[in-house]
């Protein structure tokens, strides 16, 4: 005897995709990439075209989703959930692969290509159309002489933006196709010093003639374009977290760069390497570490260069960079005033050289101005930023918005009087 089919009221309620997508506040799309992780089971819908899901699941990994999302890890900081970066045991890792061996071995390009795509497009470039490139050279043009560099890639991503009528479709493309005109856009739209690539050239390429007039050999480029992939990510760093808050909010790919750009202008953030390079520039005029380490100290200043809260050795970036960085010549004097940076202050603290002070020999060592760290780790992060975005974009709506714990006067509070405000 077969048994008896449930009544229509004792079935478990169905949703369609859409109704799904909207519970769970994402793309239709990422309701079957939840499918294809085992998060969510679908079926063929009986009466409506496309697949169906049951209630109870969904709610449930909404619950789920609300909870991971907003909830420290014990101690009270924001947890988000991402695939893109791991910090773990002084080593980090793009989509699970050592982020040093891949920036060894592939272009910053490639870098970023796997960063967004999972995937790695042997010999990559990226192309800005001309329509960007103008409109970020005019709105540059109007910027006063003395503008710095986060200020002149700002106006150029916003410039940029107005040139995409498309800059609003948050697909999966459509995002990746701005992320890869944007990134040449920012970088062939800098003041050029001297020429020294054709269109279609690396990125590293088109930002070594905006940096110095010194004339680059291959071993000098290859290490510039090291830097830069090695830069690309680094989990949820400040400016990192500002372009999610905003790609939450959905905004388009050229603002949410713009929020990272306006975070990464702090002293704590991006302009860290132009304190090193100044230093490094201080401990070669004078000779040696001991004077200036000092000065730095008795200002009260932190030694810029050293410690990172995320490593408890040295920034596996700055190893990557100095090793680079010891087959250049040229580089030899400012890499002997870093590590005598790093032996004085080592006398009394356990501080190890981070990416900044690696820059900074760099930069140092070709002449490049102070805000040049800067300006590499900005055009090289834009490509993190948009991996962050467009993860963002899958995710719940406006999930970046936490409570405010509020400390101030309880109300009722009587109404101020004129003089009170004067």
């Amino acid at each position: 005897m077969r048994d008896q089919e449930p009544a229509p009221t004792q079935r478990a309620r169905r949703l369609t995709t859409k109704e799904t997508a909207e519970l769970l506040g994402v793309k239709p799309e990422t309701v079957y990439a939840y499918v294809s992780r085992g998060q969510l089971t679908s079926r063929r819908g009986e009466s409506t075209r496309g697949s169906t899901f049951d209630a109870s699941e969904v709610e449930a990994l909404a619950r789920r989703n609300r909870r991971e999302t907003t909830a420290g890890s014990g101690s009270g900081e924001l947890s988000v959930r991402t695939r893109l970066t791991l910090i773990d045991d002084d080593r980090y890792f793009f989509r699970g692969v050592d982020a040093v061996q891949l920036a060894s071995r592939h272009s910053y390009e490639e870098v970023a290509e796997w960063l967004w795509t999972g995937r790695l497009r042997p010999g990559t470039r990226f192309t800005a159309p001309k329509e960007s490139l103008s409109a970020a050279r005019k709105a540059m043009a109007a910027l006063p002489e003395l503008s710095s560099p986060i200020d002149r890639l700002r106006v150029a991503a916003v410039a940029a933006a107005t040139a995409d009528p498309l800059r609003y479709d948050l697909s999966e493309d459509s995002v990746l196709g701005a992320a890869r005109t944007l990134i040449p856009t920012l970088a062939a739209a800098l003041p050029l010093v001297r020429t020294t690539y054709v269109d279609g050239a690396p990125i590293a390429q088109r930002l070594w003639g905006r940096l110095t007039y010194w004339e680059p050999d291959e071993a000098s480029l290859r290490v510039l374009d090291m830097a830069l992939a090695l830069l690309v990510d680094h989990d949820l760093a400040a400016s990192t977290l500002a372009v999610r808050v905003a790609a939450s909010a959905r905004a388009h790919t050229y603002a949410a760069v713009s929020a990272g750009l306006g975070v990464l202008e702090g002293p704590l953030h991006g302009a860290a390497s132009g304190l090193a390079h100044r230093m490094l520039l201080d401990v070669l005029d004078r000779g040696s570490a001991g004077a200036v380490v000092a000065d730095e100290l008795r200002s009260g200043r932190r030694v810029p260069g050293l410690g990172h809260r995320l490593y408890q050795g040295e920034d596996p970036r700055a190893q990557a960079l100095f090793a680079a960085l010891e087959d250049l010549p040229r580089a030899q004097p400012a890499l002997m005033a870093a590590r005598d940076v790093v032996a004085t202050t080592a006398r009394h603290t356990d501080l190890h050289a981070n990416v900044d002070l690696a820059l900074a020999v760099f930069t140092a060592s070709f002449g490049m101005p102070a805000e040049a760290g800067e300006t590499l780790f900005a055009v090289a992060r834009t490509a993190g930023w948009i991996a962050h975005a467009l993860e963002e974009y899958g995710e719940r709506p406006l999930r970046m918005r936490p409570t405010g714990h509020y400390v101030g006067l309880r109300p009722p509070q009587p109404l101020p009087s004129a003089s009170a405000a004067e």
